[in-house]
């Protein structure tokens, strides 16, 4: 028979760090920790199987460690989450279960429902530099004449209260905010020696989550099984950080931007999927940059801090800010299917079939592979933005609700009708053209708006301006394009030939 402890901890599978809030200072003496697997959750789509994997592992690591430390782990697969948390209250029977809010809100309503039935302490959490509570905050007295927020705005801001590279006058280094214009730069047409991605070595851990999935009746995966790419305990992923600013650091800034064919990883971190699940936090990050930091340009400094303490925590504030309902955001009412070249059929859209192997073989792509080919080509094409939304949450190893929503719902689809983004992040293949070095070597012509080899991006592009005419037009930032719309004298082929490349992309024909 367990012998009963006065505190149950429950540890969420994204909160897996010792020194988050719900951890902090608790005794092994009187503290047992629980941990739940939910096989309904884990049928809940079609998720790549290293993001289950990744996740899992951490959490089985995660608990390891804590045994270790002298702590009474009690790790149920149940149904559903709830039921796993109501059999440990039976059987434990603790005076105290305390749990750190989720940061999302399916979560969220899963404690409103057991705090009804059981003595939850839900204590604040304090995952990012910035908590919703204060995002809220801090919003209230920042909108904007059109109720929008500004990004730049926030991060300002986070720059003064963190004191982040900030002078001894409240000033920024260097004397500027952002380096955005050093940080732009196309492929390079010189051979560049890109830093090297470390890998793991799979071990009895890897093989218990194994024959865990490969248990659960109705699961549903896709992509790549794990090769090692991703650490999943804290010691691996320090390591990755320290690989980072030795290798990678001083390079980031100037091509962050680009894509390259033969290189998927570039100069970024690749450490997102470990600050969405808690295994190490934002404010390591930046010490630990910032300590060992030397000599790296501040462009590329610069840049990396302001996707830590600016763009991550912002688009958190946001989708908290922003309410339950923003999730069915769909200004232009656009319904159609993810397309299947998405998914992993054939397409001779060069830049698409590369970003979807990466999707497929790593879980992974960089911000812009997501921005400007996924998001993009979704938004052309008149996807559903949920649909795309539920799509990548589930494709991507560090998928979140949080992150994802405002991403793709906002930054990516403009779905929102502008409440995060000042106008859609919407181009034709000449932008592809310029910041990846796909369109040299495919079937379809960059500068090509009609014909069999005309590029579905340009295509495309033109259609959509046409087809949101009254709704997009108004916006001030986006005159040229209709200016250059205007000239158009193929407007009626534009037109033609974008409802055959619908068609096609949505029967995965394309």
């Amino acid at each position: 028979m367990t012998s009963r402890s006065a505190r149950t901890v429950w540890v969420l599978g994204d909160q897996l760090h010792r020194d988050l809030n719900h951890l902090r200072g608790a005794d092994p003496a009187d503290t047992e920790v629980l941990f739940v697997v939910s096989r309904s959750k884990l049928r809940s789509a079609p998720w790549h199987r290293q993001r289950l994997h990744l996740i899992l592992s951490a959490m089985r690591r995660f608990a390891n460690e804590l045994e270790a430390e002298g702590f009474a782990v009690d790790w149920r697969v149940t149904e559903t989450m709830s039921e796993g948390v109501r059999a440990h209250f039976d059987e434990r029977r603790p005076d105290q279960l305390r749990v750190m809010e989720p940061m999302n809100r399916a979560g969220a309503a899963l404690l409103d429902r057991l705090s009804a039935e059981l003595p939850l302490d839900v204590v604040p959490g304090d995952q990012f530099l910035c908590s919703r509570h204060e995002f809220a905050d801090w919003a209230d007295g920042h909108v904007r004449r059109d109720g929008s927020l500004l990004m730049e705005d926030f991060y300002r801001w986070q720059r003064r209260r963190l004191n982040v590279l900030i002078d001894g006058d409240g000033e920024p280094v260097g004397g500027r905010w952002n380096f955005d214009d050093e940080n732009r730069l196309p492929p390079p047409k010189h051979e560049v020696q890109w830093p090297d991605v470390a890998f793991e070595i799979p071990d009895e851990v890897d093989e218990w989550v194994d024959e865990l999935l490969s248990s659960v009746e109705g699961l549903r995966c896709v992509g790549a099984p794990s090769k090692g790419l991703w650490a999943a305990d804290r010691a691996g992923v320090l390591k990755r950080l320290d690989h980072f600013i030795d290798t990678s650091l001083a390079g980031f800034g100037p091509y962050e931007d680009a894509i390259i064919a033969e290189e998927r990883f570039l100069n970024h971190s690749i450490l997102s999927p470990y600050l969405n699940l808690g295994l190490i936090h934002p404010k390591e990050v930046v010490a630990r940059v910032l300590e060992r930091a030397g000599d790296v340009p501040l462009n590329s400094l610069e840049g990396f801090i302001r996707q830590i303490i600016g763009w991550r925590e912002f688009v958190y504030g946001l989708y908290w800010w922003f309410g339950e309902d923003y999730l069915d955001s769909n200004v232009f009412d656009d319904d159609a299917p993810v397309p299947p070249s998405f998914l992993g059929e054939p397409t001779d859209m060069n830049c698409v079939a590369h970003v979807a192997r990466w999707v497929d073989e790593d879980g992974w792509t960089h911000h812009i592979p997501r921005l400007m080919v996924l998001a993009n080509l979704a938004t052309l094409a008149g996807v559903r933005p949920h649909s795309m939304l539920r799509w990548m949450w589930a494709s991507f190893v560090d998928g979140a609700e949080w992150v994802m929503a405002p991403n793709i719902l906002g930054m990516g689809m403009y779905a929102d009708g502008g409440r995060m983004s000042t106008k859609p992040y919407v181009s034709g293949g000449n932008y592809l053209s310029k910041m990846t070095n796909f369109c040299g070597s495919c079937v379809f012509d960059k500068k090509e708006r009609v014909g069999e080899h005309a590029c579905p991006f340009t295509t495309l592009y033109w259609d959509f301006l046409d087809r949101n005419r009254e709704s997009l037009r108004p916006n001030h930032r986006m005159a040229r394009m209709y200016a250059n719309l205007d000239r158009l004298a193929d407007l009626d082929e534009v037109r033609a030939r974008a409802v055959e490349v619908r068609q096609r992309l949505r029967a995965g024909t394309l």
